[in-house]
């Protein structure tokens, strides 16, 4: 298995911070949480988020190759907290997760020769039994398999979110939004170690693909 560096953060973020930077979407909050690795302009990102609403605050959950910093837009109230995740963290054979994936599908049209080709375009799956073969088939990519799908849970939403490129008009957008809980078991671990660093499916930007994991007995 590779033993590559791998920090969790975890980060609680109080309302009056959340208010006082005018943060209101998946997307502001990743531009402010890119300052917590400076000097990285032009990069390509490389780590994961995921953000949700506990005890009055919203918790940030940050996956990353290299240890973060505290980013100067924090208040004194929230709290920031990294540690490095044991390559031994990884060698347990089931482990119960939770998911919040972008489950799309690459739509198709007809090709000049008349055969379906995919396009860039992404769609949603919005089925139960397509988002639950889309899980399956994850796995299958990423080295685990859910021993049981029926008792995979799900719920979907829909997250909406306000893009501003450095040049050009801001754009208004929306993801579909699936969280999963269920359990997991490892074929694969070196496989599985890499997609839990790599994320599962699109949209990691915006706070999608990151493997919450608690090992199981």
């Amino acid at each position: 298995m590779s033993e590559q560096a791998c920090f969790l953060t975890r980060a609680l973020i109080s309302h009056p911070t959340i208010e006082a930077r005018g943060i209101w979407d998946a997307y502001t909050w990743h531009q402010l949480i890119w300052q917590a690795f400076p000097g990285r302009d032009g990069e390509a990102r490389d780590f994961l988020t995921r953000l949700d609403d506990k005890f009055g605050a919203v918790q940030v959950l940050i996956v990353s190759p290299r240890e973060p910093v505290r980013p100067a837009w924090l208040g004194s109230q929230d709290e920031w907290a990294t540690k490095p995740i044991p390559p031994s963290y990884f060698q347990a054979r089931r482990y119960r997760f939770q998911l919040r994936a972008n489950v799309t599908k690459k739509k198709v049209a007809p090709g000049p020769d008349g055969r379906t080709i995919r396009t860039g375009k992404r769609i949603a799956l919005t089925e139960p039994k397509d988002i639950l073969r889309w899980l399956a088939r994850k796995g299958e990519q990423s080295g685990f398999v859910i021993p049981d799908l029926d008792e995979v849970i799900l719920t979907t939403s829909q997250q909406h979110f306000r893009k501003t490129p450095r040049h050009g008009q801001a754009m208004q957008g929306k993801h579909g939004t699936v969280d999963f809980t269920g359990t997991l078991e490892v074929r694969d671990p070196a496989l599985f170690h890499t997609a839990f660093r790599q994320g599962l499916g699109s949209a990691k930007a915006f706070g999608f693909g990151l493997l919450v994991l608690a090992p199981t007995a």
